[in-house]
């Protein structure tokens, strides 16, 4: 059976501790543990990053809004999962995302004076650290340099694709037609017709104001099949 113990091992950034050193660091650092009930916001948009908060079990809401609040992009992630670790440090220390429990949701969170007095002195703990923020950053980077979109399917998948946090599972888009149309620099016309044929397709699910895309995974594939 699974304990705790173990179930805290699993979070990135203390994966490969032994347990000598990770017993150390819960004689020495403060863990909050709190538990969500579902719809429970987690972490609001905009609020100062001041600890770092870890997803031991259930699953929660990532929700995005553009600045000119055009639009919200909304993924599913699940424990373990740490939330926003780039947002402790750098010139925005505010979270970019709103994160709202989907189930029932454990967390425990370090406070950030404790993470720089505290964690990271272990060197894996600092390696797990660099690993997360060099791999979003490269990933962030390589988005920049793609290939430009060839039609207007690879326009409405390059959008999806550039928001989110993880290019597998469902994501949802709250956006107003005209808009989505102006976010991809295309008719409203093609983007309508595009989108009903994905739909048509199963890739994707229309509703007022709302796109579903079920399986983001599914589409990028279908995409890179349609190419060849």
């Amino acid at each position: 059976m699974e304990t705790m113990f173990d179930t805290l091992l699993q979070l990135p950034l203390f994966q490969g501790l032994c347990h000598e050193d990770f017993t150390n660091i819960l004689e020495k650092v403060k863990l909050h543990f709190t538990k969500h009930k579902a719809g429970d916001t987690i972490v609001k948009y905009g609020t100062p990053c001041n600890q770092l908060i870890f997803l031991l079990k259930g699953e929660t809401s990532l929700q995005t809004t553009s600045e000119d609040e055009l639009f919200t992009f909304i993924e599913h992630v699940e424990a373990p999962y740490v939330i926003e670790p780039h947002a402790l440090f750098g010139m925005n220390l505010n979270y970019a995302s709103s994160y709202v429990a989907r189930t029932e949701v454990h967390t425990i969170s370090i406070s950030k004076s404790l993470v720089l007095s505290g964690l990271l002195k272990y060197d894996i703990f600092r390696l797990n650290y660099m690993n997360i923020i060099s791999n979003r950053a490269q990933n962030m980077y390589a988005r920049l340099w793609e290939k430009a979109p060839e039609d207007i399917e690879d326009k409405i998948i390059r959008f999806i694709l550039v928001h989110t946090e993880k290019p597998i599972g469902e994501k949802i888009i709250k956006i107003k037609m005209d808009d989505f149309a102006h976010c991809v620099d295309d008719t409203r016309l093609n983007v309508s017709r595009t989108l009903n044929s994905l739909q048509e397709q199963k890739l994707l699910e229309l509703h007022r104001k709302e796109i579903v895309i079920p399986d983001a995974a599914k589409l990028v594939t279908w995409n890179e099949e349609r190419k060849k």
